[in-house]
């Protein structure tokens, strides 16, 4: 069976208008909320570790490549204005 297969839209409902069915459109979305939340697949606290680590490595990675790279045009920029009289 396919995934889209397998995540079918719930059928549209409607309340009646008005504050009660104000009320009865809220009771629904709770309803729907809660039903949605007990069908997700919750990463393990393995998966949680690996996927973070993998984000603070790949953000230091890229802040210290783009320092040096702010270094750098810096420094040739300041050259240029020196060599060229600004």
């Amino acid at each position: 069976m396919s995934t889209l297969e397998q995540v079918k839209p719930a059928p549209v409902r409607t309340a009646p208008g008005g504050i009660r069915g104000w009320w009865e459109n809220s009771r629904m979305f709770l309803t729907e909320v809660r039903n949605e939340t007990r069908r997700v697949t919750w990463p393990s606290k393995r998966e949680v570790y690996a996927t973070t680590l993998v984000v603070i490595v790949t953000s230091t990675f890229f802040g210290l490549y783009l320092w040096g790279l702010d270094l750098a045009f810096d420094r040739l920029v300041n050259w240029v204005f020196r060599q060229f009289g600004a």
